[in-house]
């Protein structure tokens, strides 16, 4: 078998393979991340602690995503994508064996703080290689399916996790995200391929696709353009998960559903995630800015919605269900913009994966800080306010056609705020 042979870029209107296998390792790294909301219970008996102390592994693996894995994929920067993800899957397998082999609170702690790692570097150079393996006017489709990794994770990793953790021990679910890890080690090893190197058919002022050294790649950070798809990415998901983070909560003790009846309300959430996924996908190359602006402003309608009709259960579930058709499934639109702002290097959708886990810390650490004084319709006027602040956020890109759905007009060189485009005579040359 030959590693090095680069994959060609696969015709328009084809997601090739390796994306839906790349959106496999997601899945897998998403399942250890929920894992131990799933598992707190037998986590905190088999490990001699407290509950309080097993829900500070959730934050542990969120931080250790948001540092950690910008500096892992920093340091792979010069490794083939496919050799880098491999060698990412390898520290992932240590980290949940180290979980599932645990004697004692402070290994665990050391554990998820090597798979948080690895799970946020092999997120961006996954997210990366997918739109690097397509056509760049599919782009938008190809981190759609990848992203459905991400859905899939957060519609079945944690019943899974929980599933396994109540028959068999905490221990065999850490084992079961272990094989399904080795899993995606096999099919990355048979069916990911490098991509080719770039031949400048994008353009003139195009976003670099390759920059030749770290510095390179570290000069994209400072792009306004660039800054402010950081900035409304962290908004748009902070605002989703300040409310989805305290569903259950709200659903019983508000709403007013069966604790029972929870967990199908939660599926059929994580199936509207799953719709809105695919058709941000569809509208994401084309329709980038304005996917973005009408998406947030629905998330500002639903959850203001959800706000004022808590108590009342249909009303409720309705507004629930928007959250998810339009919230995280932002995110296939979120990366063509960062990645057209930024280009579509590891780093640049790595970092990009560490605001959003930014968001998520954001939202629901927030969220939790005013419960106490507030109550539990707090967290959802939290996000109402963080969509808000996300428009003025997304508004700038419309100044852009190219940012906006991938149309090259005017060069403007010398920006460097990540919109270059193209003159017909430019073009031409």
């Amino acid at each position: 078998m030959n590693t090095t042979t680069p994959t060609r870029l696969v015709p328009a209107g084809k997601v090739p393979l390796a994306v839906h296998i790349l959106a496999a390792g997601i899945f897998a790294m998403v399942t250890s991340e929920f894992a131990v909301a799933g598992l707190m219970p037998q986590l905190a008996e088999g490990l001699g602690t407290g509950i309080e102390q097993i829900g500070y592994l959730v934050t542990v693996f969120a931080v250790a995503m948001t540092v950690g894995g910008p500096v892992l994929t920093l340091s792979l920067l010069r490794i083939p994508p496919r050799n880098a993800l491999l060698t990412i899957i390898a520290v992932f397998l240590v980290g949940n064996v180290a979980a599932a082999l645990a004697t004692s609170y402070a290994v665990m702690v050391a554990a998820r703080v090597v798979s948080g790692t690895a799970s946020q570097a092999f997120f961006g150079i996954a997210v990366s290689l997918s739109a690097r393996l397509v056509d760049e006017r599919m782009r938008g489709r190809a981190n759609g399916v990848a992203m459905n990794g991400l859905m899939l994770g957060t519609l079945l990793g944690l019943p899974l996790a929980t599933f396994v953790g109540d028959r068999l021990g905490w221990r065999a679910a850490f084992w079961t995200i272990s094989l399904l890890t080795v899993a995606a080690a096999v099919l990355t090893l048979a069916f990911v391929r490098n991509p080719a190197e770039p031949t400048g058919a994008a353009g003139p002022g195009a976003p670099a696709e390759a920059p030749r050294s770290i510095r390179d790649e570290l000069a994209v950070l400072r792009r306004p353009q660039f800054r402010l798809a950081l900035v409304s990415s962290t908004l748009i998901i902070g605002a989703t998960f300040s409310a989805f983070s305290f569903f259950t909560p709200i659903l019983t003790e508000v709403t007013g559903f069966s604790a029972g009846l929870v967990p199908l309300l939660l599926l059929a959430y994580g199936a509207a995630t799953l719709v809105g996924n695919m058709v941000v996908a569809r509208l994401a190359d084309r329709h980038t800015v304005s996917t973005l602006l009408t998406g947030t402003g629905l998330n500002v309608v639903f959850l203001t919605g959800l706000a004022l009709f808590t108590d009342v259960p249909p009303l409720a579930l309705v507004f629930v269900l928007g959250i998810g058709l339009v919230g995280v499934t932002m995110n296939p639109a979120m990366a063509v913009r960062v990645q057209r702002a930024g280009g579509t290097t590891p780093l640049v959708n790595t970092v990009h994966a560490s605001f959003i886990t930014l968001g998520v810390i954001l939202g629901s650490a927030l969220g939790s800080a005013l419960i106490p004084a507030h109550g539990l319709r707090a967290p959802i006027v939290l996000g109402i306010a963080l969509a808000v602040l996300a428009l003025p956020a997304i508004l700038p890109a419309l100044t852009s056609a190219y940012l906006r759905g991938g149309h090259r007009g005017q060069v403007r060189t010398g920006e460097g705020d990540g919109s270059e485009e193209r003159t017909g005579a430019a073009g031409a040359r």
